[in-house]
């Protein structure tokens, strides 16, 4: 028995860096849409479970489409404390998901991007259990805790970074990589752990203490 929940968010970046498939896939997953978002997965056929954003950023029409077709549309002021990702953030984990995936989060303003991916860091400490993601044509984004940490080989995304989040990673080892690392300290800002590969089907990074932000790529 399949008991994976799994939510899809989709946010208002530039369509382009979705990928395409996901609309194709309209059943067992939970749709969201945030602001500009919600149109997408209108325009695909998708009626999202939950819209929610200030929605600055469609036209009249197209607010008449989404409060017509959709249940649950929670719309803020653009003059509010948090963003919409994190507005959309909060109710994804609400409805206690194992696995949240956020697409139209990337390839936009530079501002919004470095929030969403930063904010994952502290979603994904508080709800450790549940698997975050942001995901563009190009990149799946994740944020990682100490631990032992398995990976699958991914065809496409063959590309594999770690980025220091804090000051304070140690003892990272890459078991099965191309570039190996051993017991190793990666300081703030280090280009160390940039464009690795895995050499078989699975492999392996674990470390002591801090935050890794982990990035699977592709050319």
């Amino acid at each position: 028995m399949n008991t994976e929940k799994i939510i899809y968010i989709v946010a208002g970046g530039p369509k382009e860096f979705i990928p395409s498939v996901i609309f194709n896939n309209k059943k067992d997953v939970k749709w969201m849409g945030v602001d500009r978002g919600v149109t997408y997965l209108l325009e695909s056929g998708i009626i999202p479970d939950f819209a929610v954003g200030d929605f600055d950023s469609v036209s009249k029409e197209d607010w008449k489409s989404i409060v017509s077709k959709i249940d649950e549309v929670s719309r803020f002021k653009p003059e509010k404390d948090e963003t919409d990702m994190q507005l959309a953030m909060e109710w994804a984990l609400k409805q206690n998901p194992t696995h949240i995936k956020i697409f139209g989060a990337t390839g936009g303003r530079l501002d919004h991007f470095m929030a969403n991916a930063l904010m994952l860091s502290i979603y994904q400490k508080k709800y450790s259990t549940v698997k975050i993601e942001v995901i563009d044509v190009q990149n799946t984004l994740s944020v990682h805790y100490p631990g032992k940490h398995l990976l699958q080989a991914n065809g496409k995304k063959k590309y594999i970074s770690f980025i220091p989040l804090d000051n304070n990673v140690t003892g990272l080892t890459l078991l099965g990589f191309k570039y190996p690392l051993y017991n190793h300290r990666v300081p703030f800002g280090s280009s160390l752990c940039i464009s690795n590969e895995l050499l078989q089907e699975t492999g392996t990074f674990l470390f002591e203490n801090g935050i890794l932000m982990m990035i699977r790529s592709t050319d």
